[in-house]
């Protein structure tokens, strides 16, 4: 088994080159897939003079551009990374022996890249909620079999939470749980807007999503949070 590795990117100039780099160290065969929803800046040209992993072009929105690099990849098992997320190297054997180990889905232990007590503190608790929930967000490293991402009807088409409907969908036919394995994710947005109050907003959005509100409405106010 190997993994397709599919990056949903739009104008991530400031941390490609770091991403990739990391890519380049990762153990275990593997492909890369760049699904870009229409970046402007110098994000392909960086990926294209550094690397030849596999650019696909998409309509914006993680969830389509999601989709559209799954479509796209090869192998058994995908991947989901953000773009200002690192991996360990050997990470993808981990997956791959889960799998293996008849486990179709699954995610990563988190840390932000903070040293910041608020933000391990929100790291902890996102592995306790997909320790006993089997809730996981984008930024943990979703992996998944690849038959069971497209028998489930892959993410879907949603501004946001597109994650989170995917762990729900797959709590009635095999829960996520977490590989023994780190994944580093950006602590930017909690302390551009507050760590507190992001935490707080983001409890707000997910109760909002938990019990039907609109979607739209909850994407509104997380891309505005200030």
């Amino acid at each position: 088994m190997s993994v397709s590795i599919i990056i949903p990117i739009l104008n991530e100039e400031n941390v490609i080159e770091r991403l990739i780099k990391n890519l380049n160290e990762l153990e275990g065969e593997f492909e890369v897939i760049f699904s870009d929803g229409g970046s402007k800046d110098k994000t392909l040209d960086i990926i294209k003079n550094t690397c030849n992993y596999k650019i696909v072009y998409s309509d914006k929105g993680r969830a389509k551009q999601l989709n559209t690099g799954a479509k796209e990849s090869k192998y058994d098992i995908l991947l989901f990374l953000h773009a200002d997320s690192i991996i360990e190297k050997g990470v993808l054997i981990k997956i791959e022996n889960f799998i293996k180990n008849n486990k179709k889905a699954g995610c990563l232990k988190i840390k932000f890249d903070s040293k910041k007590i608020l933000m391990r503190i929100c790291g902890f608790l996102s592995n306790v909620r997909a320790a006993l929930r089997h809730i996981a967000f984008g930024d943990q490293g979703i992996f998944i079999e690849k038959k069971l991402f497209f028998d489930i009807g892959m993410f879907d088409d949603m501004p946001l939470m597109e994650d989170y409907k995917l762990s729900i969908k797959l709590k009635d036919v095999c829960p996520i749980n977490a590989v023994d394995s780190y994944i580093i994710s950006s602590a930017r947005r909690f302390e551009k807007n507050g760590i507190i109050k992001t935490m707080i907003y983001m409890q707000k959005l997910q109760y909002m999503f938990r019990n039907g509100e609109d979607i739209e409405k909850i994407a509104n106010i997380y891309n505005n949070m200030k």
